[in-house]
C-alpha cells in the first residue's frame, strides 16, 4: 500500500524549530513518505543533512525567506513556488511550521485536495512584545485564521487558547526532547562545580527573554551566582555583578555548565514549549518560569517547579530552595518528561493526528 505525503514547509529552519521539524521529519518517514521544503538560515547547522533520515525528500525554497508578508513581490514569487511544489508533489497533508511559512503556506494553499496544519512555535506577536511589527503579526494571525481553513496545532494547551482566538479549527500535542539522545549526551559529560547556589538560562538576550527581569532577580539575590548562556541586542541590560554572560557555548559545554547548576529560569513573555526547559526537567534542575503561553502549560506551580509573576517572587523562591532545597519538585518534573515530553510519546500522537485527516 502506498504511504500518504507529507509535505513540511519551514523557513525558520535553525534553533529549535529546526530540533523540532527535523525530528518530526525523522520520526514520520516510517509511516508516511516525508517531503521537507525549507530555507537555509545563518542558525542553520552547515550539516544539516545529517540530522535528516535519508528517507526525507528535501526541497530548498529560493522565495520563502525571513522577508515574508513584508515585499508584495517577492510574496506573490513565493506563493507560486509553494504552489508549483504541491503541484509536483500532491501531498496528502501539507504541515506549515512558524510565523512566515504559515503565512505564506496560508494564502498559497487552498486545502481543496488535502489537508492543511499550521504549527506556530509560539506566536510572533506575544514573542515579541508591543510594537508595530507585533502588531502586524497579529492582524495577520485575525486575518488568516478567519480565511484560511487550515488547522492550527499548537505545542501545548496554553498556546492552543491563543489559537482559539484566531480560528476555530485548533488542537495541540505537546513538544518533546529526545530522550536516547539527551541520556547518551548527559553521560559523558563532568558537570561544572560551583561554589555557591547557580541559577542559570540559556537563549538569545532579547525582549522575549526579558533580560531586564533575569537583572532584577539577580540583584534580589546577590548571594547566588546567575548564569545566561547566550549572546544578544540586549546584553547591556545585564549589570548586575552576579551575572554571568558565557555567550554561546558548544553544546556539551553549555550541559556540563547546566549539569552543575542549581535551578533553571525562563522569565519569557511568551513560548511554544522552549527545549531548555523540558532538558533542565529531565536533569532534574528546580524550575522557575513565568506566568506565560508555553510555560504554564508544563509547570504547575508548586507541585513540579514554581511560576513567578514579579522578580519579588523568583527572589523568595530562590532563598527558600537555597536554605531547604525542594526535591520532590525536580523529581515531579522529570517524571512529566518521561511520560508527556518526549518524542517517542511526541511521535504517537502525531502518526494518531495525521492519519485522522487522510484516513476515512
Amino acid at each position: 500500500m502506498e504511504k500518504n505525503k507529507i509535505l513540511i514547509v519551514c523557513e525558520a529552519f535553525g534553533g529549535g524549530v529546526f530540533t523540532y521539524v527535523s525530528q518530526l521529519c525523522n520520526d514520520m518517514a516510517d509511516d508516511f513518505n516525508v517531503y521537507l521544503a525549507y530555507t537555509l538560515r545563518p542558525q542553520t547547522p552547515e550539516n544539516y543533512k545529517d540530522f535528516l533520515d535519508p528517507r526525507v525528500h528535501l526541497i530548498q525554497t529560493k522565495n520563502l525567506t525571513v522577508r515574508g508578508l513584508s515585499n508584495i513581490f517577492n510574496d506573490i514569487k513565493c506563493i507560486l513556488e509553494l504552489r508549483e511544489i504541491e503541484k509536483r508533489i500532491e501531498p496528502d497533508i501539507i504541515h506549515l511550521h512558524s510565523s512566515v511559512a504559515g503565512g505564506m503556506g496560508r494564502l498559497a494553499f487552498k486545502g481543496k485536495n488535502n489537508a492543511v496544519i499550521y504549527t506556530p512555535h509560539g506566536y510572533a506577536h506575544i514573542l515579541m512584545g508591543s510594537g508595530r511589527k507585533s502588531f502586524m503579526y497579529k492582524v495577520m494571525e485575525i486575518i488568516l485564521g478567519r480565511l484560511s481553513n487550515a488547522i492550527t496545532l499548537t505545542c501545548c494547551e496554553s498556546e492552543d487558547s491563543v489559537a482559539k482566538t484566531f480560528c476555530k479549527r485548533t488542537a495541540y500535542i505537546e513538544t518533546g526532547v529526545n530522550l536516547t539522545d539527551l541520556s547518551v549526551s548527559l553521560d559523558s559529560i563532568v558537570p561544572v562545580k560551583n561554589e555557591k547556589f547557580t541559577i542559570f538560562t540559556l537563549g538569545r538576550i532579547c525582549v522575549q527573554k526579558q533580560p531586564r527581569v533575569f537583572n532584577a532577580i539577580a540583584k534580589l539575590v546577590p548571594e547566588a551566582r546567575f548564569i545566561w548562556i547566550g549572546n544578544g541586542e540586549l546584553e547591556d541590560e545585564l549589570t548586575a555583578p552576579n551575572i554571568e554572560v558565557t555567550g554561546w557555548k558548544p553544546r556539551k559545554e553549555a550541559l556540563a555548565m547546566a549539569k552543575g547548576a542549581d535551578a533553571f529560569i525562563l522569565c519569557s513573555l511568551g513560548e511554544a514549549i522552549a527545549m531548555s526547559l523540558i532538558e533542565n526537567m529531565f536533569m532534574k534542575k528546580l524550575i522557575l518560569v513565568s506566568n506565560t503561553m508555553g510555560n504554564r502549560s508544563v509547570i504547575k506551580d508548586s507541585v513540579n517547579g514554581y511560576i513567578c509573576t514579579t522578580a519579588d517572587e523568583y527572589a523568595k523562591r530562590i532563598k527558600s530552595a537555597m536554605k531547604h532545597f525542594p526535591s520532590e519538585l525536580p523529581e515531579k518534573a522529570y517524571q512529566d518528561v518521561l511520560t508527556i515530553y518526549n518524542t517517542e510519546v511526541m511521535k504517537l500522537k502525531y502518526i494518531k493526528f495525521y492519519k485522522a485527516l487522510v484516513e476515512p
